[in-house]
């Protein structure tokens, strides 16, 4: 199964007092811009780069603990991220931590806690709190110190039982392509994951071709649809640097002419980032990046494109966990897309509600009164109250262990 995170639970993450919500192979993250789809993305892509650099980094990257906290009247000094995650190796696993504000815009791994867990029996454990092991399974017996501005996890991530978890949550694909980015000559890079922005998409390409033809053949054979006239996109150095070139077909000319990057439409580089962000790794040793979180797909694409881009994602998230933000009713209409995975977002007052759609929108779609389009366009997606706030407990947070 592609499913890498089964549940996520958040407590005063930026705009989000709190949030728990279950996902399934694709999550379908629905608002106006503003409401806070992009925070809840945000929270995941710290766990990542927390994980992946350290903590105090992924954290100052952000703007320092006072801007990743929640800002409210209460004011609230810590957040917390909780997740439950289904490992290749059959197992499952739990990782939370909570990290609080201290004086002068320091913090502290107030507390943390992962399991590893099969057929429901606990394989492998540990709990910090307040810089301190308080349990830990006995493959553990032996640990690495504990600090108060790093992840405990990445201390345990050369252990047997931990290091698949680690190895899943420091590898996550988030982005939100820049066609600026992508349209201007790159240094050489290996491309062996594409970058946020895309910058490296060249090279990612070339890899792709060298490595995976089939890969890049899928994402061609989607971007046609996407571009008209389109035939080929490749690799082309120029010097210390690196582009792309695209042949494309031309009205009287008996040959596809070349063009480079510089000159391709926003919707084209955009277009061709995104399918090449899904499709990077599939078929790759080792499996396919986990999760893939995109933000916006359609942006600066021809409505008209809107369902072979969805095309794009439900095939992507047989394979691999995908997560994306829109506010398109076109994407939402596609004729594949389980309700079910619809989340929408509401922002009252600085507050960011997240939750599966309400009730009554279920029900209109059901009973094909409406799309879930037209209730976008007409305002009346909400996120259901009753499964969005008011409801968190601890222990919805930390498991006891």
């Amino acid at each position: 199964m592609p499913v890498l995170l089964t549940h996520v639970v958040l407590k005063n993450y930026k705009s989000i007092a709190e949030c728990k919500v279950e996902l399934g192979e694709l999550a379908v993250i629905v608002g106006q811009n503003g409401s806070g789809k992009s925070n809840f993305i945000d929270s995941l892509r710290l766990v990542s780069d927390g994980l992946g650099t350290t903590l105090e980094y992924a954290i100052r990257q952000r703007g320092g603990i006072g801007e990743v906290r929640r800002r409210s009247s209460g004011h609230p000094n810590h957040f917390a991220i909780s997740l439950g995650v289904q490992l290749g190796t059959g197992h499952d696993a739990h990782f939370a931590f909570e990290v609080g504000a201290r004086p002068e815009g320091a913090f502290q791994v107030q507390r943390e806690q992962s399991r590893i867990s099969r057929d429901g029996m606990d394989t492998s454990f540990y709990k910090i709190e307040n810089s301190r092991l308080v349990t830990a399974s006995q493959d553990l017996a032996v640990s690495p110190r504990v600090a108060s501005d790093r992840l405990f996890l990445t201390s345990v991530s050369g252990t047997e039982a931990f290091r698949p978890l680690f190895d899943a949550l420091s590898t996550l694909g988030f982005y939100n392509i820049d066609p600026g980015a992508i349209r201007e000559p790159q240094p050489h890079d290996r491309g062996e994951k594409l970058d946020r922005s895309g910058w490296n998409l060249a090279a990612v390409v070339k890899r792709l071709k060298d490595e995976n033809p089939s890969a890049l053949d899928r994402i061609q054979q989607y971007l046609r649809q996407i571009v008209p006239g389109i035939e080929a996109v490749y690799y082309e150095g120029l010097g210390p640097r690196q582009t792309l070139a695209f042949r494309q077909r031309v009205k009287n000319q008996k040959y596809p002419w070349r063009f480079y990057a510089s000159a391709m439409s926003d919707g084209t580089l955009r277009s061709l980032g995104v399918l090449t962000a899904l499709y990077q790794s599939v078929g790759r040793k080792g499996g396919p990046t986990p999760l893939i979180a995109i933000e916006e797909p359609e942006a600066t694409v021809h409505p008209g494109a809107a369902a072979i881009i969805m095309d794009a994602l439900l095939e992507a998230s047989r394979t691999e966990q995908v997560i994306m933000t829109t506010h398109s009713p076109d994407l939402l209409d596609h004729e594949d897309l389980d309700s079910a995975s619809i989340l929408a977002v509401r922002n009252i007052d600085g507050e960011t509600i997240l939750a599966p759609i309400d009730q009554a929108s279920v029900t209109s779609i059901q009973d094909d009164l409406f799309t879930p389009g037209e209730l976008l366009r007409s305002g009346q997606l909400e996120p259901d109250d009753g499964k969005a706030t008011g409801s968190l407990r601890q222990s919805d947070l930390f498991e006891r262990l």
